[in-house]
Protein backbone atom coordinates (compact mmCIF):
# COMPACT_ATOMS: atom_id res chain seq x y z
CA UNK A 1 0.00 0.00 0.00
CA UNK A 2 1.23 3.47 -0.83
CA UNK A 3 2.34 5.91 1.85
CA UNK A 4 1.13 8.89 2.35
CA UNK A 5 4.30 11.03 1.51
CA UNK A 6 4.18 14.31 -0.54
CA UNK A 7 5.83 12.39 -3.54
CA UNK A 8 5.72 11.73 -6.78
CA UNK A 9 5.85 7.76 -8.41
CA UNK A 10 7.66 6.67 -11.50
CA UNK A 11 4.04 7.73 -13.29
CA UNK A 12 5.05 11.25 -12.20
CA UNK A 13 1.83 11.78 -10.95
CA UNK A 14 1.47 13.75 -7.70
CA UNK A 15 0.91 11.59 -4.73
CA UNK A 16 -0.84 13.11 -1.67
CA UNK A 17 0.91 16.05 -0.01
CA UNK A 18 3.43 15.34 3.55
CA UNK A 19 1.26 16.56 6.36
CA UNK A 20 2.70 20.31 7.47
CA UNK A 21 4.46 19.83 10.57
CA UNK A 22 5.13 23.78 10.84
CA UNK A 23 1.70 24.31 12.51
CA UNK A 24 1.76 21.57 15.18
CA UNK A 25 3.61 20.77 18.01
CA UNK A 26 3.61 19.38 21.34
CA UNK A 27 5.32 19.64 24.98
CA UNK A 28 4.43 18.33 28.54
CA UNK A 29 3.55 20.09 31.78
CA UNK A 30 4.11 19.11 35.59
CA UNK A 31 0.92 19.45 37.52
CA UNK A 32 1.76 23.05 38.72
CA UNK A 33 2.16 24.32 35.05
CA UNK A 34 6.33 23.90 34.50
CA UNK A 35 7.10 22.76 31.54
CA UNK A 36 9.00 19.13 31.73
CA UNK A 37 9.70 18.15 28.01
CA UNK A 38 9.57 20.49 24.85
CA UNK A 39 9.60 18.79 21.56
CA UNK A 40 11.76 19.80 18.16
CA UNK A 41 8.35 20.69 16.40
CA UNK A 42 7.80 23.42 19.57
CA UNK A 43 10.98 24.64 19.00
CA UNK A 44 10.31 25.67 15.66
CA UNK A 45 6.77 26.76 16.19
CA UNK A 46 7.93 29.15 18.79
CA UNK A 47 11.41 30.15 18.75
CA UNK A 48 12.34 28.68 22.12
CA UNK A 49 14.82 25.92 22.71
CA UNK A 50 14.15 23.32 24.98
CA UNK A 51 16.89 24.02 28.05
CA UNK A 52 15.57 28.12 27.77
CA UNK A 53 11.96 26.45 28.98
CA UNK A 54 12.27 23.46 30.94
CA UNK A 55 10.93 24.26 34.49
CA UNK A 56 9.69 27.15 33.37
CA UNK A 57 6.18 27.87 34.35
CA UNK A 58 4.33 28.25 31.01
CA UNK A 59 2.44 31.44 31.82
CA UNK A 60 5.81 32.75 31.79
CA UNK A 61 6.93 31.15 28.20
CA UNK A 62 3.92 31.42 26.03
CA UNK A 63 0.58 31.87 27.40
CA UNK A 64 1.07 35.36 28.84
CA UNK A 65 -1.33 37.43 27.53
CA UNK A 66 -4.54 38.95 29.33
CA UNK A 67 -6.69 36.49 30.93
CA UNK A 68 -4.45 33.68 30.09
CA UNK A 69 -2.95 32.72 33.67
CA UNK A 70 -6.77 31.96 34.57
CA UNK A 71 -7.44 29.66 31.63
CA UNK A 72 -4.03 27.95 32.45
CA UNK A 73 -5.37 27.00 35.85
CA UNK A 74 -8.74 26.01 34.49
CA UNK A 75 -7.15 23.69 32.48
CA UNK A 76 -4.61 22.30 34.90
CA UNK A 77 -7.77 21.72 36.92
CA UNK A 78 -9.57 19.70 34.44
CA UNK A 79 -6.25 17.72 33.42
CA UNK A 80 -6.00 17.16 37.04
CA UNK A 81 -9.38 16.10 37.43
CA UNK A 82 -8.77 13.07 34.18
CA UNK A 83 -10.68 15.48 31.67
CA UNK A 84 -9.66 16.99 28.33
CA UNK A 85 -9.25 20.81 28.14
CA UNK A 86 -9.38 22.80 24.69
CA UNK A 87 -9.11 26.21 24.00
CA UNK A 88 -8.14 28.89 20.82
CA UNK A 89 -6.10 31.22 22.09
CA UNK A 90 -4.32 34.78 20.97
CA UNK A 91 -2.06 36.65 22.05
CA UNK A 92 0.88 36.86 24.73
CA UNK A 93 4.07 35.27 23.59
CA UNK A 94 2.64 32.68 21.58
CA UNK A 95 3.43 34.70 18.34
CA UNK A 96 0.66 35.83 15.54
CA UNK A 97 -2.67 34.35 14.08
CA UNK A 98 -4.65 32.51 16.51
CA UNK A 99 -3.10 29.00 18.04
CA UNK A 100 -5.75 26.15 19.32
CA UNK A 101 -4.58 24.27 22.04
CA UNK A 102 -5.74 20.73 23.55
CA UNK A 103 -4.64 19.79 27.27
CA UNK A 104 -4.87 15.98 28.04
CA UNK A 105 -4.05 14.00 31.44
CA UNK A 106 -0.42 12.86 31.91
CA UNK A 107 -0.10 9.74 33.77
CA UNK A 108 2.57 8.75 36.03
CA UNK A 109 5.35 10.98 38.05
CA UNK A 110 2.12 12.62 39.62
CA UNK A 111 0.21 13.47 37.35
CA UNK A 112 0.47 16.76 34.61
CA UNK A 113 -0.61 17.58 31.35
CA UNK A 114 0.60 16.62 27.46
CA UNK A 115 -0.14 19.88 25.29
CA UNK A 116 -0.41 19.90 21.53
CA UNK A 117 -0.58 23.48 20.27
CA UNK A 118 -1.72 23.57 16.42
CA UNK A 119 -1.72 27.57 14.45
CA UNK A 120 -4.80 28.37 12.84
CA UNK A 121 -2.78 28.34 9.42
CA UNK A 122 -1.79 24.49 9.74
CA UNK A 123 -5.88 23.60 10.80
CA UNK A 124 -6.75 25.91 8.14
CA UNK A 125 -3.78 24.18 5.46
CA UNK A 126 -5.57 20.95 6.84
CA UNK A 127 -8.77 21.74 5.71
CA UNK A 128 -7.80 22.81 2.61
CA UNK A 129 -5.81 19.67 1.49
CA UNK A 130 -7.96 17.40 3.32
CA UNK A 131 -7.12 15.66 7.20
CA UNK A 132 -3.90 16.00 8.60
CA UNK A 133 -1.70 12.58 9.49
CA UNK A 134 -0.30 13.91 12.03
CA UNK A 135 -3.01 15.68 14.12
CA UNK A 136 -5.61 12.49 13.43
CA UNK A 137 -2.58 10.33 14.86
CA UNK A 138 -2.37 13.21 18.15
CA UNK A 139 -6.16 12.22 18.82
CA UNK A 140 -5.82 7.97 17.96
CA UNK A 141 -2.97 7.40 20.54
CA UNK A 142 -3.33 7.18 23.95
CA UNK A 143 -6.91 6.64 24.15
CA UNK A 144 -6.38 3.97 27.21
CA UNK A 145 -3.94 3.11 29.58
CA UNK A 146 -3.21 -0.29 28.89
CA UNK A 147 0.13 -0.78 27.28
CA UNK A 148 -0.54 -3.29 24.25
CA UNK A 149 -3.76 -1.43 23.39
CA UNK A 150 -1.63 1.79 23.08
CA UNK A 151 1.33 0.15 21.55
CA UNK A 152 -1.33 -1.00 18.77
CA UNK A 153 -2.51 2.70 18.27
CA UNK A 154 0.56 3.81 17.11
CA UNK A 155 1.35 0.66 14.26
CA UNK A 156 -2.46 1.52 13.45
CA UNK A 157 -1.37 4.81 12.84
CA UNK A 158 1.60 4.45 11.00
CA UNK A 159 0.35 2.05 9.14
CA UNK A 160 -0.68 2.92 5.93
CA UNK A 161 -0.53 6.77 7.11
CA UNK A 162 3.25 6.83 6.82
CA UNK A 163 5.02 2.84 6.28
CA UNK A 164 3.75 -0.18 5.03
CA UNK A 165 5.32 -2.16 8.40
CA UNK A 166 5.48 -1.01 12.06
CA UNK A 167 6.82 -2.64 14.70
CA UNK A 168 6.68 -1.04 18.35
CA UNK A 169 9.58 -2.41 21.06
CA UNK A 170 9.83 -1.01 24.73
CA UNK A 171 13.13 -1.14 26.58
CA UNK A 172 12.53 -4.86 28.76
CA UNK A 173 14.25 -3.64 32.20
CA UNK A 174 11.85 -0.58 32.24
CA UNK A 175 9.02 -2.69 31.33
CA UNK A 176 9.75 -5.66 33.54
CA UNK A 177 11.38 -3.92 36.65
CA UNK A 178 11.50 -0.17 36.41
CA UNK A 179 14.98 -0.07 35.85
CA UNK A 180 16.33 2.50 33.55
CA UNK A 181 19.80 1.65 31.66
CA UNK A 182 20.55 4.15 29.20
CA UNK A 183 21.75 2.32 26.23
CA UNK A 184 25.22 2.53 24.92
CA UNK A 185 26.64 2.77 21.65
CA UNK A 186 28.87 -0.63 20.90
CA UNK A 187 26.22 -2.45 23.63
CA UNK A 188 23.11 -4.93 22.92
CA UNK A 189 19.86 -3.85 24.34
CA UNK A 190 17.19 -6.26 25.64
CA UNK A 191 13.75 -5.45 24.19
CA UNK A 192 10.09 -6.57 24.16
CA UNK A 193 7.69 -6.46 21.49
CA UNK A 194 4.55 -4.57 22.65
CA UNK A 195 3.37 -4.73 18.70
CA UNK A 196 2.75 -4.81 14.95
CA UNK A 197 1.35 -3.81 12.21
CA UNK A 198 1.52 -5.16 8.37
CA UNK A 199 -0.18 -3.10 5.58
CA UNK A 200 -2.97 -5.48 3.93
CA UNK A 201 -2.33 -8.63 6.51
CA UNK A 202 -4.97 -9.66 9.46
CA UNK A 203 -4.08 -9.03 12.61
CA UNK A 204 -3.85 -12.83 13.65
CA UNK A 205 -1.21 -13.25 10.70
CA UNK A 206 0.26 -10.24 11.88
CA UNK A 207 0.64 -11.59 15.32
CA UNK A 208 2.01 -15.27 14.20
CA UNK A 209 5.07 -13.79 12.37
CA UNK A 210 5.63 -10.38 15.12
CA UNK A 211 4.53 -11.89 18.55
CA UNK A 212 3.58 -9.64 21.15
CA UNK A 213 5.65 -9.92 24.07
CA UNK A 214 7.56 -11.68 22.97
CA UNK A 215 11.61 -10.32 24.15
CA UNK A 216 14.49 -9.78 21.95
CA UNK A 217 17.86 -8.61 22.19
CA UNK A 218 19.12 -6.67 19.49
CA UNK A 219 22.70 -6.94 18.26
CA UNK A 220 25.21 -3.77 18.95
CA UNK A 221 25.61 -3.17 15.35
CA UNK A 222 21.59 -3.58 14.66
CA UNK A 223 20.17 -0.19 13.40
CA UNK A 224 17.19 -0.23 16.20
CA UNK A 225 20.00 -0.47 19.16
CA UNK A 226 22.11 2.47 17.40
CA UNK A 227 18.88 4.09 17.08
CA UNK A 228 18.45 3.97 20.98
CA UNK A 229 21.89 4.50 21.94
CA UNK A 230 21.96 7.76 19.67
CA UNK A 231 18.58 9.07 20.11
CA UNK A 232 18.46 9.39 16.63
CA UNK A 233 16.65 7.85 13.25
CA UNK A 234 18.70 5.04 11.80
CA UNK A 235 17.74 4.65 7.77
CA UNK A 236 19.07 1.35 6.31
CA UNK A 237 17.82 -0.34 3.26
CA UNK A 238 17.59 -4.64 4.98
CA UNK A 239 16.96 -5.80 7.87
CA UNK A 240 20.20 -6.67 9.81
CA UNK A 241 20.97 -10.72 9.81
CA UNK A 242 19.71 -11.37 13.36
CA UNK A 243 15.99 -10.34 12.50
CA UNK A 244 16.29 -11.69 9.16
CA UNK A 245 17.22 -14.74 10.83
CA UNK A 246 14.48 -14.33 13.58
CA UNK A 247 12.06 -13.42 11.21
CA UNK A 248 12.76 -16.54 8.96
CA UNK A 249 11.93 -19.38 11.45
CA UNK A 250 8.21 -18.58 11.32
CA UNK A 251 5.44 -19.45 8.70
CA UNK A 252 5.71 -17.11 5.84
CA UNK A 253 8.42 -15.10 7.76
CA UNK A 254 11.15 -15.04 4.64
CA UNK A 255 8.80 -14.06 2.10
CA UNK A 256 7.94 -11.08 4.55
CA UNK A 257 11.53 -10.28 5.04
CA UNK A 258 12.08 -9.99 1.54
CA UNK A 259 8.98 -7.88 0.55
CA UNK A 260 10.53 -4.97 2.64
CA UNK A 261 13.39 -2.49 0.53
CA UNK A 262 13.53 0.60 3.11
CA UNK A 263 13.25 1.35 6.74
CA UNK A 264 13.16 3.62 9.15
CA UNK A 265 14.22 2.90 13.56
CA UNK A 266 13.25 5.79 15.36
CA UNK A 267 13.82 5.64 19.19
CA UNK A 268 10.80 6.25 21.62
CA UNK A 269 11.89 9.18 24.36
CA UNK A 270 9.55 10.49 27.03
CA UNK A 271 10.53 12.86 29.40
CA UNK A 272 14.31 12.11 28.34
CA UNK A 273 14.77 8.72 28.73
CA UNK A 274 14.45 6.07 26.33
CA UNK A 275 11.86 4.05 26.16
CA UNK A 276 12.00 1.44 23.34
CA UNK A 277 12.08 2.21 19.91
CA UNK A 278 9.60 2.07 16.58
CA UNK A 279 10.55 0.51 13.25
CA UNK A 280 9.10 0.98 10.00
CA UNK A 281 9.12 -0.56 6.79
CA UNK A 282 8.07 0.37 3.16
CA UNK A 283 7.98 -1.75 0.05
CA UNK A 284 9.06 -1.12 -3.04
CA UNK A 285 5.66 0.03 -4.20
CA UNK A 286 6.25 3.17 -1.97
CA UNK A 287 9.09 5.41 -2.12
CA UNK A 288 12.21 4.83 0.47
CA UNK A 289 12.71 6.48 3.60
CA UNK A 290 15.17 9.33 3.43
CA UNK A 291 15.93 12.27 5.47
CA UNK A 292 13.34 14.45 4.75
CA UNK A 293 10.79 12.00 6.34
CA UNK A 294 12.94 12.36 9.56
CA UNK A 295 10.29 15.08 10.72
CA UNK A 296 7.60 12.81 10.58
CA UNK A 297 9.09 9.89 12.26
CA UNK A 298 10.16 11.96 15.09
CA UNK A 299 7.36 14.20 15.55
CA UNK A 300 5.21 10.62 15.70
CA UNK A 301 7.65 8.94 18.05
CA UNK A 302 7.58 11.58 20.75
CA UNK A 303 3.60 11.40 20.74
CA UNK A 304 3.90 7.35 21.16
CA UNK A 305 6.76 7.94 23.79
CA UNK A 306 4.52 9.89 25.78
CA UNK A 307 1.56 7.88 25.80
CA UNK A 308 3.47 4.32 26.08
CA UNK A 309 5.25 5.55 29.03
CA UNK A 310 1.91 6.90 30.54
CA UNK A 311 0.56 3.41 29.77
CA UNK A 312 3.98 1.82 31.49
CA UNK A 313 4.08 4.00 34.50
CA UNK A 314 0.25 2.86 34.71
CA UNK A 315 0.66 -0.53 34.31
CA UNK A 316 3.48 -0.69 37.07
CA UNK A 317 1.58 1.18 39.67
CA UNK A 318 -1.36 -1.07 38.52
CA UNK A 319 0.63 -4.11 39.49
CA UNK A 320 1.91 -2.89 42.89
CA UNK A 321 -1.07 -1.84 43.82
CA UNK A 322 -2.67 -5.21 43.15
CA UNK A 323 0.21 -7.08 44.52
CA UNK A 324 -0.30 -4.75 47.82
CA UNK A 325 -3.71 -6.48 47.81
CA UNK A 326 -3.22 -10.05 47.54
CA UNK A 327 -0.79 -9.07 50.58
CA UNK A 328 -2.97 -7.40 52.82
CA UNK A 329 -6.11 -9.46 51.85
CA UNK A 330 -6.35 -11.92 53.97
CA UNK A 331 -5.50 -16.05 53.02
CA UNK A 332 -7.48 -18.27 53.23
CA UNK A 333 -9.23 -19.08 56.58
CA UNK A 334 -8.75 -22.61 58.72
CA UNK A 335 -12.97 -22.05 59.79
CA UNK A 336 -13.42 -25.40 62.01
CA UNK A 337 -15.72 -28.17 61.27
CA UNK A 338 -18.68 -27.02 63.40
CA UNK A 339 -19.18 -23.20 61.62
CA UNK A 340 -20.24 -22.30 58.16
CA UNK A 341 -18.33 -18.65 57.57
CA UNK A 342 -19.07 -16.57 54.26
CA UNK A 343 -16.96 -12.85 53.99
CA UNK A 344 -16.41 -10.42 51.15
CA UNK A 345 -14.48 -7.24 50.70
CA UNK A 346 -15.35 -4.59 48.59
CA UNK A 347 -13.14 -1.47 48.25
CA UNK A 348 -14.62 1.80 47.21
CA UNK A 349 -14.24 3.29 43.81
CA UNK A 350 -11.18 2.20 41.30
CA UNK A 351 -9.36 1.64 44.79
CA UNK A 352 -7.32 -1.93 45.24
CA UNK A 353 -6.34 -1.64 48.85
CA UNK A 354 -8.50 0.44 51.90
CA UNK A 355 -8.66 0.60 55.51
CA UNK A 356 -11.65 -2.26 56.19
CA UNK A 357 -10.43 -5.77 57.65
CA UNK A 358 -11.87 -8.79 58.32
CA UNK A 359 -10.17 -12.87 59.72
CA UNK A 360 -10.96 -15.75 61.16
CA UNK A 361 -9.03 -17.88 63.78
CA UNK A 362 -9.19 -21.48 64.95
CA UNK A 363 -9.15 -21.78 68.82
CA UNK A 364 -8.91 -25.28 70.72
CA UNK A 365 -12.32 -26.54 71.33
CA UNK A 366 -13.91 -25.91 68.03
CA UNK A 367 -14.27 -22.42 68.56
CA UNK A 368 -13.22 -19.52 66.27
CA UNK A 369 -13.10 -15.88 66.72
CA UNK A 370 -13.91 -13.71 64.17
CA UNK A 371 -12.55 -10.02 63.46
CA UNK A 372 -14.35 -7.03 61.73
CA UNK A 373 -12.16 -4.09 61.69
CA UNK A 374 -12.24 -0.66 59.57
CA UNK A 375 -9.47 2.29 59.97
CA UNK A 376 -10.80 5.51 58.74
CA UNK A 377 -10.30 6.48 55.33
CA UNK A 378 -9.59 4.13 52.39
CA UNK A 379 -6.42 3.84 49.96
CA UNK A 380 -3.09 3.07 50.47
CA UNK A 381 -2.63 4.90 53.62
CA UNK A 382 -5.32 3.71 55.38
CA UNK A 383 -3.94 0.64 54.43
CA UNK A 384 -0.95 0.48 56.01
CA UNK A 385 -2.47 1.15 59.15
CA UNK A 386 -4.58 -1.92 58.44
CA UNK A 387 -2.22 -4.47 57.55
CA UNK A 388 -0.30 -3.97 61.37
CA UNK A 389 -3.44 -4.09 63.15
CA UNK A 390 -4.56 -6.99 61.64
CA UNK A 391 -1.41 -8.76 61.98
CA UNK A 392 -1.16 -8.04 65.63
CA UNK A 393 -5.38 -9.00 65.79
CA UNK A 394 -4.39 -12.24 64.40
CA UNK A 395 -1.28 -12.76 66.85
CA UNK A 396 -3.44 -12.38 69.76
CA UNK A 397 -6.55 -14.28 68.71
CA UNK A 398 -3.85 -17.19 67.96
CA UNK A 399 -3.28 -16.88 72.02
CA UNK A 400 -6.62 -17.10 73.11
CA UNK A 401 -6.87 -14.02 75.25
CA UNK A 402 -9.90 -12.87 76.75
CA UNK A 403 -11.66 -9.97 74.30
CA UNK A 404 -11.06 -7.65 76.68
CA UNK A 405 -7.34 -7.65 76.99
CA UNK A 406 -6.96 -8.37 73.21
CA UNK A 407 -8.64 -5.34 72.27
CA UNK A 408 -6.88 -3.03 74.90
CA UNK A 409 -3.52 -4.21 73.32
CA UNK A 410 -4.72 -3.11 69.64
CA UNK A 411 -5.78 0.00 71.67
CA UNK A 412 -2.42 0.41 73.17
CA UNK A 413 -0.85 -0.52 69.42
CA UNK A 414 -3.34 1.84 67.27
CA UNK A 415 -2.41 5.21 69.71
CA UNK A 416 1.12 4.27 69.28
CA UNK A 417 1.12 4.75 66.07
CA UNK A 418 -0.50 7.91 66.03
CA UNK A 419 -2.34 7.13 63.12
CA UNK A 420 -6.52 7.44 62.31
CA UNK A 421 -8.54 5.65 64.59
CA UNK A 422 -10.11 2.57 63.81
CA UNK A 423 -13.06 0.22 64.93
CA UNK A 424 -13.46 -3.14 65.79
CA UNK A 425 -15.65 -5.76 66.75
CA UNK A 426 -14.20 -9.05 68.35
CA UNK A 427 -16.17 -12.34 68.32
CA UNK A 428 -15.65 -15.74 69.30
CA UNK A 429 -18.30 -18.52 68.45
CA UNK A 430 -18.47 -21.65 70.74
CA UNK A 431 -20.60 -24.33 68.11
CA UNK A 432 -20.63 -26.59 71.51
CA UNK A 433 -22.26 -24.14 73.65
CA UNK A 434 -24.51 -22.32 71.02
CA UNK A 435 -22.57 -18.91 71.72
CA UNK A 436 -21.23 -16.14 71.03
CA UNK A 437 -18.89 -13.64 73.24
CA UNK A 438 -18.41 -10.11 71.43
CA UNK A 439 -16.62 -7.12 72.29
CA UNK A 440 -16.51 -3.97 70.33
CA UNK A 441 -14.44 -0.82 70.31
CA UNK A 442 -16.54 1.98 68.53
CA UNK A 443 -17.62 -0.57 65.75
CA UNK A 444 -21.48 -1.15 64.78
CA UNK A 445 -23.19 -4.15 66.64
CA UNK A 446 -23.23 -7.27 65.32
CA UNK A 447 -26.53 -8.91 63.85
CA UNK A 448 -28.40 -11.70 64.26
CA UNK A 449 -30.41 -13.74 61.44
CA UNK A 450 -33.01 -15.84 62.82
CA UNK A 451 -34.40 -18.66 60.98
CA UNK A 452 -37.20 -17.39 58.64
CA UNK A 453 -35.53 -14.08 58.46
CA UNK A 454 -36.09 -12.33 61.42
CA UNK A 455 -33.23 -9.85 62.53
CA UNK A 456 -32.19 -8.18 65.73
CA UNK A 457 -28.93 -5.87 66.30
CA UNK A 458 -26.89 -7.82 68.99
CA UNK A 459 -26.96 -4.92 72.02
CA UNK A 460 -22.95 -4.11 73.27
CA UNK A 461 -21.36 -1.90 75.20
CA UNK A 462 -20.29 0.71 72.72
CA UNK A 463 -16.70 1.00 73.46
CA UNK A 464 -13.88 3.36 72.28
CA UNK A 465 -12.24 3.44 69.02
CA UNK A 466 -9.14 2.16 68.93
CA UNK A 467 -6.19 4.32 69.46
CA UNK A 468 -8.10 6.60 72.26
CA UNK A 469 -6.75 4.74 76.07
CA UNK A 470 -10.10 3.51 76.13
CA UNK A 471 -10.04 1.54 80.07
CA UNK A 472 -11.85 -1.10 79.25
CA UNK A 473 -13.40 -3.12 76.41
CA UNK A 474 -16.28 -5.23 78.24
CA UNK A 475 -17.44 -8.39 76.71
CA UNK A 476 -20.69 -9.59 76.45
CA UNK A 477 -21.62 -14.18 76.66
CA UNK A 478 -25.09 -14.04 73.75
CA UNK A 479 -26.78 -17.34 73.11
CA UNK A 480 -27.52 -18.52 69.32
CA UNK A 481 -30.53 -20.07 68.65
CA UNK A 482 -30.64 -23.30 66.40
CA UNK A 483 -29.78 -21.88 62.58
CA UNK A 484 -29.49 -18.42 63.76
CA UNK A 485 -27.20 -16.34 61.40
CA UNK A 486 -24.47 -13.49 63.11
CA UNK A 487 -23.70 -10.69 60.64
CA UNK A 488 -19.99 -8.48 61.02
CA UNK A 489 -19.93 -5.97 58.97
CA UNK A 490 -18.17 -2.37 58.44
CA UNK A 491 -19.95 0.94 58.42
CA UNK A 492 -19.40 1.52 54.44
CA UNK A 493 -22.62 -1.36 54.04
CA UNK A 494 -24.71 0.72 56.00
CA UNK A 495 -23.76 4.51 55.71
CA UNK A 496 -23.14 7.31 53.42
CA UNK A 497 -23.74 11.20 52.91
CA UNK A 498 -27.47 10.28 51.31
CA UNK A 499 -28.07 7.83 53.30
CA UNK A 500 -28.70 7.69 57.28
CA UNK A 501 -27.05 4.96 58.93
CA UNK A 502 -30.76 4.18 60.36
CA UNK A 503 -31.91 3.50 57.43
CA UNK A 504 -29.19 1.53 56.10
CA UNK A 505 -28.85 -0.34 59.07
CA UNK A 506 -33.18 -0.93 58.52
CA UNK A 507 -31.81 -1.96 54.64
CA UNK A 508 -29.44 -4.46 56.20
CA UNK A 509 -31.87 -6.01 58.05
CA UNK A 510 -34.03 -6.58 55.37
CA UNK A 511 -31.18 -7.78 52.70
CA UNK A 512 -30.09 -9.95 55.31
CA UNK A 513 -33.93 -11.59 56.02
CA UNK A 514 -34.07 -11.80 52.38
CA UNK A 515 -31.19 -13.19 51.45
CA UNK A 516 -30.91 -15.93 54.36
CA UNK A 517 -34.65 -17.03 53.86
CA UNK A 518 -34.25 -18.26 50.97
CA UNK A 519 -32.13 -20.67 48.58
CA UNK A 520 -28.81 -21.05 48.24
CA UNK A 521 -25.48 -20.81 50.38
CA UNK A 522 -24.42 -18.58 53.29
CA UNK A 523 -21.61 -17.23 50.09
CA UNK A 524 -24.69 -16.62 47.97
CA UNK A 525 -26.39 -15.31 50.77
CA UNK A 526 -23.16 -12.54 51.11
CA UNK A 527 -22.77 -12.10 47.73
CA UNK A 528 -26.78 -11.03 47.15
CA UNK A 529 -26.42 -8.54 50.40
CA UNK A 530 -23.40 -6.66 49.28
CA UNK A 531 -24.56 -6.51 45.75
CA UNK A 532 -27.61 -5.13 46.95
CA UNK A 533 -26.58 -2.47 49.31
CA UNK A 534 -22.99 -1.22 47.37
CA UNK A 535 -24.83 0.67 44.89
CA UNK A 536 -24.92 3.64 48.09
CA UNK A 537 -21.44 2.66 49.30
CA UNK A 538 -18.75 5.78 49.43
CA UNK A 539 -16.49 3.45 51.55
CA UNK A 540 -14.79 0.22 51.43
CA UNK A 541 -17.32 -2.39 52.06
CA UNK A 542 -16.95 -5.48 54.14
CA UNK A 543 -19.85 -8.38 55.66
CA UNK A 544 -18.38 -12.13 57.44
CA UNK A 545 -21.74 -14.32 58.21
CA UNK A 546 -20.92 -17.07 60.30
CA UNK A 547 -23.53 -19.79 61.58
CA UNK A 548 -23.23 -23.03 63.45
CA UNK A 549 -23.82 -26.41 61.34
CA UNK A 550 -26.66 -28.47 62.82
CA UNK A 551 -25.19 -31.13 64.03
CA UNK A 552 -21.79 -29.49 65.15
CA UNK A 553 -22.96 -29.04 68.61
CA UNK A 554 -24.33 -32.50 68.96
CA UNK A 555 -21.24 -33.99 67.82
CA UNK A 556 -18.73 -31.73 69.69
CA UNK A 557 -20.77 -32.67 72.92
CA UNK A 558 -20.85 -36.47 72.31
CA UNK A 559 -17.04 -36.09 72.06
CA UNK A 560 -16.73 -34.40 75.52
Amino acid sequence: MESQIARQDNSGLPRQREPDLAGLATFTLDPSGRVTSWSVTATRLFGHPAPAVTGQHICEVLMTGPGQRELVGEALAEVAAGRVWSATLTGGRLGEGQFAVRWEPLAGLGGGAVVIAQHSSAQHDSAQHGPSWLSEAAARIGTTLDLTQTAREVADVAVPGFADAAVIFGSERLLAADEFTAPRVGHAAVVRRLAGRLAGQATAVTDSLLRPGEVLVFGADSPSCRAMATGGPVLYERLDPESARRIARRPGGPELAASYTSFLAVPLIARGVVVGCATFGRTPASPAFSPADFALASELASRAAVCIDNARLYSQERRTAVALQRGLLPGQPAVPAGLEVAHCYLPVGASVVGGDWHDIVALPGGRAALIVGDVMGHGPEAAAVMVQLRTAAHTLAGLDLPLGQILRRLDHMAASMAAPFATCIYTVIDPAASSVVAAQAGHLPPMLVLPGGATRLLELPPGLPLGLGAESFEPTLISLPRGATVALYTDGLVESRVRPIDDGLAALRDALGSALDGPGTLDDACDRVTGRLRQHGEDDITLVLARIRPTAAVALRATE
